[in-house]
Order: C-alpha cells, then structure tokens, then sequence
C-alpha cells in the first residue's frame, strides 16, 4: 500500500447525483498513485454505502482509511451531513467543516452573512409555506422587473432553479418546488449581466487566500442561466478569461476571499457573482465546488498553470494538517 490512503467519497442521495460521479471520476483519476492509495466509495441515492460494487457500513471503511476526498454534491454532501458523520468518527476530510457548509448551503443564511459584511446581493422574497404563495407572488410582480429568479433555499448544482415571468408562471414556479419537496422557497430579482464564478484555495502559492482568476459562464441561450441540465450534460461553458476588466477581476477576487471568510469556510471554496451596470452582485458560494467536464474551477487551476494532481494532492495535505 502506497502513502496515504485517500477515500474518495462520490454518488449520493441528493439531486447533484450524477454530477458527483463526474467529480468523484476526475478526483480518481488525478491523484498521483505513487503517493496514494486511492478507496473509490459510492454512495448510492438511498445512501447506502458501497465499495468494490458490495454494500458497506460507513465506519467499516472510515477505519480504513487516513482522510476523505469529498466529491459530493448537494443535500448530504454540502449541506454539513457527511461532515458531521465524518467528525463523529474523528476522520480528516477536505472541505469546509459541518457549521460552514451547512450556512452555505443555506440560501437565506448566506444572503444575512453576505449583507454582514457589506457585500451586495439580489432582492428576494422568502416563501415558507404554500399558504404563502399567492400573496407572495401578487408582491414579486409588482416590485420585481420580469422574469425572475425562484431557487429552492438548500438544494445544489443549480437543481430546481427557474426563470420565471408574471404572475401564474411565478406561482407554478413556487409551487412545482415545493411539490418537489422543497422545505422553503426563494424569489431572486434577475439580475442582468456576466456570471462569473471565482475560487478561492487556502495555503496555495505561498498566499493564505489564493484567488483563482474568475471563469465567466456561458449561459444556455434558451435558458438564460446556468442550469443544472447543462451541468448534468458536461458541455463546456466557462471563459476564462472572464470578459471583464482589471478593476473588476480584483473586486472579484476581494468578494470571494470575504464570502470564504465570513461563511467560516476552510480549505477551497467558488463564489458566483453578477457584474452588472449597477455594480457586482453576489449569489451563492459552493463549498464543494464541481469537477466534472462542465465545471467552472478547472478552467481557472488551468488558466494558472496548476494541475488537477496538484490542486487535489494539496486539499489533501491541507486536511492532514501537512501545510
């Protein structure tokens, strides 16, 4: 057995299933096998356990292995779930820790921690229950331009996040959401201008916040954002360098280190923004940040000269406490 045994967790019960397998995918074949021993652990969308194709109690493999490689997406993954498992049994793991993915992952809490520090976000109105939803959606047409923005506040990968306009297509919108089983609902202004996402490394070059240069996405044209199909599909949709100018990029790039911060996040984190004519909006943060074919942080490790072997086996050390 070589090195460090790395577990490499991937699948899931969430929405970010399949995208998962494509991060979990890259993550295997990019970690250097003359310094790891490398445990590909599936979780299935029941939450079972497997590896080697059987099915597996968790601590029979966490007593396995020295750290997990966390390549989960969504509820469970992101949401400060599997963390909580995984410091239970005092297991190192990369990523943030159980209390800051579950802020993150939390639409409305990393809006208050955003307006905290003074960072810019959309409009938005909370709907928390369908006895809610037409007095709500009577306020977003009024005050809101069209279309806007209805996200669910806790599931990732873009799931569940629609352009809507005008009264009955905002409360179909409201309502498909919560018929899908979301516990809560959030109402964004669309906010009209380039997407960027911009990553954050700790302990990276020889600097405590490393910021990645920011990757524009290219929005699907017939939806106008980017949605959790084309991310499911793996189609190309990052520029970088982003289409914006200098001042811009170091904004940017001071935002996602404060976001990083104030979220109380750990090892690496990708921020999304808007920068509009009206100035720099912020979204969300991503506290496992995609891998796959699609996905934003590898254009940016890319654009820099870091190879995926290198970023993975530095998230790795970090976690040992080795930087």
């Amino acid at each position: 057995m070589k090195g460090t045994v790395v577990g490499i967790l991937r699948g899931g019960p969430s929405r970010g299933h399949e995208i998962s397998l494509q991060t979990g995918h890259v993550m295997l074949n990019n970690l250097p096998p003359e310094d790891f021993t490398v445990r590909d652990i599936y979780i299935d969308r029941k939450g079972v356990w497997h590896e080697r194709g059987r099915p597996v109690r968790p601590e029979q493999i966490l007593n396995t292995v020295d750290v997990i490689l966390l390549g989960l997406h969504g509820e469970y993954g992101e949401d400060g779930e599997i963390q909580k498992l995984l410091e239970l049994h005092g297991i190192p793991y990369v990523g943030s820790d159980s209390l800051g993915s579950a802020i993150t992952a939390h639409k409305i809490l990393t809006k208050e921690r955003a307006e905290d520090v003074g960072v810019r976000t959309p409009r938005h109105v909370l709907i928390e229950s369908t006895d809610d939803i037409s007095t709500a959606a009577v306020e977003i047409v009024r005050n809101f331009p069209q279309p806007v923005i209805v996200k669910p506040i806790r599931w990732g990968s873009s799931a569940g996040i629609t352009l809507a306009s005008g009264y009955a297509p905002v409360v179909a919108a409201i309502q498909n959401l919560f018929l899908a089983g979301a516990d809560m609902v959030m109402v964004e202004e669309f906010i009209r201008g380039t997407e960027v996402s911009v990553g954050v490394i700790e302990q990276f070059r020889g600097k405590e916040h490393y910021v990645l240069p920011p990757v524009q996405v290219l929005p699907s044209k017939d939806i106008g954002f980017f949605s959790f199909e084309t991310k499911c599909k793996g189609k190309g949709v990052g520029l970088c360098p982003a289409r914006i100018t200098k001042e811009e990029e170091q904004e940017l790039g001071r935002l996602a280190t404060e976001m990083h911060k104030a979220l109380g996040l750990r090892h690496y984190s990708g921020s999304d923004f808007i920068v509009s004519p009206r100035g720099i909006y912020y979204l969300e943060t991503n506290t496992l940040p995609s891998m796959g074919p699609s996905s934003l942080l590898p254009h940016a490790l890319k654009s820099v000269g870091a190879s995926l072997s290198d970023f993975f086996t530095h998230l790795v050390n970090l976690s040992l406490n080795k930087i």
